[in-house]
């Protein structure tokens, strides 16, 4: 298939419905509203079902519905309208049922504004419903891979019995690139489990209440099994020049591609820097951290939040290594020229102690 010219809110929609998607619900918010337009374009003429709700909170609530009855169902927001969400998607990961949801991020907190920024981390990673649950997430730096990952968030959605994100920033959601999606489309099968109004579904229950506390436990760590499984299965990164790198960039989103340009750079100056970018946020990649160990000496985290991935990168390394943190928010990116700077900074600091040491050791 030849490569269409779009935004990445606008493939999210093209790549879920070639996964079989069927069902949309959603409210629009900027910069999250093409995807609610271009849902409402495209998911009648492929006999699917679009609804703007009258809220987000309505719009989580279709999708627990949706879900329930075994069709594959999304909905996309920014901020404000993911915290609505955030007591129906911890119901879903209660009731076991698996949806997409795409939060392309704006800036907060409250309304804040309606620039980039990266500060939902915790919310969706973290989870940010009540109990004990997680989200898979997906985290898109192009808009081939805002493609690419809405489809594979539909295979992990189903394969888990989970909500999946897609999380993006407002800048990945609003550019425009080249995407190339497959020729064939996904026949997605009606799940055994579902509430189809059939004579042979009519056993089947989907719910979350547990009202003994012995059976809610059992539920929970039940769950739990689940999100082992995917950490041990499902991490995913980007590996950039850091076979030999001395420095480690750590960023996703839209900083994953300022970072791959600072590390073209450095490396031309000779400096060895490389970059490791998160693909998946949960399960975190802790262990393709832990492969750079050997030779790493420092990691430098980048990010347009107030340090929430830091705080992952931190647990990820346990110490191993020192961890320092640049960030821009508000709206506001990290420049390419601002990261560079960093980095040859860092880079001079790391020479100037590696020779006070082998000064130090020839006196010895």
């Amino acid at each position: 298939m030849r490569k269409q010219l779009m935004k990445g809110n606008e493939a999210i929609v093209k790549s879920a419905i070639l996964a079989g998607c069927r069902a949309f619900y959603g409210y629009p918010i900027t910069p999250a509203s093409e995807i609610t337009e271009t849902a409402a374009l495209y998911m009648p003429k492929c006999g699917g079902v679009f609804v703007q709700a009258e809220s987000e909170v309505a719009a989580i609530n279709m999708l627990y519905g949706a879900s329930a009855a075994g069709v594959r169902a999304m909905t996309a927001s920014s901020g404000p309208g993911i915290s609505l969400m955030q007591e129906g998607i911890s119901y879903m990961a209660g009731a076991e049922l698996p949806c997409v949801i795409a939060d392309v991020m704006r800036g907060g907190p409250g309304l804040g504004n309606i620039n980039s920024e990266q500060g939902d981390y915790n919310q969706v990673v973290k989870g940010g419903g009540h109990g004990n649950y997680h989200t898979l997430v997906l985290a898109p730096h192009s808009v081939q891979e805002m493609a690419d990952l809405t489809a594979l968030a539909f295979e992990l959605a189903d394969r888990y019995r989970n909500p999946v994100f897609v999380l993006a920033d407002g800048f990945v959601g609003q550019m425009m690139e080249p995407v190339e999606f497959p020729e064939q489309a996904v026949a997605a099968p009606t799940p055994h489990w579902a509430v189809t109004g059939t004579a042979e579904t009519r056993s089947n229950v989907i719910n979350s209440l547990h009202m003994g506390a012995d059976e809610l436990e059992t539920h929970v760590l039940e769950l739990e099994k689940k999100y082992r499984l995917a950490e041990q299965r499902e991490a995913r990164a980007e590996d950039w020049f850091t076979d030999d790198a001395e420095i480690v960039l750590v960023g996703y989103g839209i900083v994953g591609r300022i970072l791959k340009a600072v590390t073209a750079e450095a490396r031309a100056a000779g400096i060895k820097v490389g970059l490791l970018r998160p693909i998946t946020l949960y399960p975190f990649p802790v262990e393709r951290f832990r492969r750079l160990l050997p030779r790493a000496k420092l990691f430098v985290v980048v990010e347009m939040s107030n340090g929430q991935l830091l705080d992952d990168v931190r647990l990820a390394l346990n110490g191993a290594r020192p961890v320092e943190f640049l960030s821009r928010m508000g709206g506001n990116v990290p420049s390419h020229e601002d990261v560079y700077r960093f980095v040859r900074e860092r880079a001079h600091a790391l020479k100037t102690a590696a020779g006070a040491e082998e000064e130090r050791l020839a006196h010895v």
